[in-house]
């Protein structure tokens, strides 16, 4: 598991409240709008791909809202490097870790060889309890474990807003569930991307195409080592 400091986390969680546009009330959350699953495979719908599967599991900053989203800049990425495998896309905007219990069993039937879990942040936006979303995001992880599929934990932060004694330990359950289930981490998805305006969508929650680049950059060199150990057995 990655090395890092709680609250270097947590300074970043109030610099991205403090310059996104996302300032919601708790009462009236803003929900992030619900877009069409897409998948990222590139094989054409009539031929078999017998790769083997990434499933990126997750709501829209996974699913993506315009443009390209980070799973088919993972799966250029992939295929750039030689690597073998077909990402698939089941982000739904919108999903809370409950709609993502909900339909985990889509993901276990693909037998995926790895899945990018990315949940929590629709949790956070209507303030549901941090212990009711970290006990959803345990039994996805339990679940994927009974399957022997490897978990790839993709976290995320709130804006200030909310107040700390509701940011600090949704920010730290991310690294807490790392440690608890050995699983490699990206403590904040949006690192690199939201204090620059320029990658962001005018939302100020959800990165641009040129954006969702740079988030599948950091999400390859996550997995890479793992994916290549694995086309060498």
């Amino acid at each position: 598991m990655r090395t890092f400091q709680i609250s270097s986390i947590v300074a970043v969680c109030l610099a991205f409240g403090f310059v996104c546009s996302c300032q919601q009330d708790r009462t009236a959350p803003k929900q992030l709008e619900r877009t069409p699953e897409v998948s990222s495979s590139n094989a054409s719908p009539t031929s078999v791909d017998n790769r083997p599967v990434i499933v990126t599991f997750g709501d829209s900053l996974t699913a993506g809202v315009a443009g390209r989203s980070y799973p088919e800049d993972l799966q250029d990425l992939i295929d750039q490097s030689g690597l073998h495998y077909r990402v698939d896309n089941q982000g739904v905007s919108g999903d809370t870790t409950t709609d993502g219990l909900a339909r985990i069993d889509n993901v276990i039937a693909q037998h995926p060889r790895l899945v990018l879990l990315e949940f929590g942040g629709n949790d956070g936006l209507r303030g549901v309890p941090v212990s009711s979303t970290e006990k959803n995001l345990e039994e996805m992880i339990n679940r994927f474990k009974k399957e022997s599929i490897p978990v790839f934990l993709l976290g995320i932060t709130l804006p200030p807003n909310y107040g700390p004694d509701y940011v600090k330990p949704f920010t730290a359950m991310f690294p807490k569930l790392a440690q608890q289930f050995d699983l490699k981490l990206m403590p904040f998805l949006l690192l690199h991307v939201y204090q620059n305006g320029t990658l962001m969508q005018p939302d100020g929650i959800h990165p641009n195409g040129d954006g969702n680049k740079i988030v599948a950059r950091d999400v390859f060199a996550l997995i890479k080592p793992t994916l290549a150990r694995d086309s060498q057995k």
